[in-house]
């Protein structure tokens, strides 16, 4: 499926389609079983034009799973809750019994991997506001076997996505945030969660993709998910992601809008 929106925006990477199916697609990209990895280098290579999968098996981390909508497996990490709420804040070293993560600990190799654990990704201040982010997270479980990452122009008539997720710099995301808002009332119609880079791309999306009045996702504000995939897709690169409903309301309304006007030609002369 062309994109009316990824043209007059002339984006250089391509929109991905985010399916839920049964069936697995032949030769797609997937992670290795038991294999740590970040969705978002699988997103980056879907917008590429490389088609990715995702089950309960092969979600890389934890944090990924419950972004793919795997329910909420930060319960099911090594130390569960527990850890994890230091390990997003200041580390287990500053708990009251750090003696009680040795065994996570030691099997842990990788020196970054260790250093976050030890002293926290301190995306949070306390391990207090640790809880109350995941209590906010919109955690789901999925009635599918698995999540497809594919180029929107690839895909299939009768398949239908939860959410299209366009990549773009800050001259196209401006572009699409002016474009949410041309049929909509009010200010409010994207969200910008502190939340990881893969939830923003899905799990509030999902979320989104169930409401009356939906909203957008941008995303990529998670420096973990940047860091993934700059040397893919760049040091400008946002992701913007709406629900199928809502991309086929801006494809409708481009050619009507601002897209055609000389105040964006004059900024599209730049991209």
């Amino acid at each position: 499926m062309k994109s009316i929106v990824a043209d007059l925006l002339k984006l250089r990477f391509l929109p991905v389609a985010i399916l839920w199916s049964n069936e697995k697609p032949e030769k797609a990209l997937q992670f290795v079983p038991g294999r740590r990895g970040c969705l978002m280098s699988l997103f980056a290579q879907a917008a590429l034009g490389k088609t990715a999968v995702i089950d309960r098996e092969t979600f890389g981390c934890y944090g990924g799973g419950v972004g793919a909508g795997f329910g909420n497996q930060f319960e099911h990490s090594p130390g569960g809750m527990e850890r994890f709420r230091y390990f997003l804040s200041n580390g287990i070293l500053s708990c009251k019994s750090p003696g009680d993560f040795n065994d996570i600990v030691e099997k842990i190799t990788r020196p970054e991997q260790r250093e976050h654990l030890l002293h926290g990704e301190r995306y949070r201040k306390t391990p207090e506001l640790v809880d109350a982010f995941v209590k906010n997270l919109p955690i789901t479980d999925i009635p599918a076997t698995y999540v497809i990452f594919k180029p929107l122009a690839d895909l299939a008539r009768d398949e239908i996505p939860k959410v299209v997720v366009f990549c773009g710099n800050p001259h196209q995301v401006s572009a699409l945030v002016t474009l949410v808002h041309y049929r909509r009332p009010g200010v409010n119609s994207v969200i910008i969660p502190a939340a990881a880079g893969c939830h923003q791309i899905m799990l509030f999306p999902y979320r989104e993709s169930e409401c009356e009045n939906q909203r957008a996702v941008l995303g990529l504000t998670d420096p973990s998910a940047r860091k993934e995939v700059m040397r893919v897709l760049g040091d400008d690169a946002m992701t913007f992601a709406v629900p199928w409903k809502m991309f086929h309301e801006m494809e409708e309304d481009a050619p009507l809008s601002f897209l055609s006007g000389n105040t964006w030609a004059a900024i599209s002369k730049r991209l």
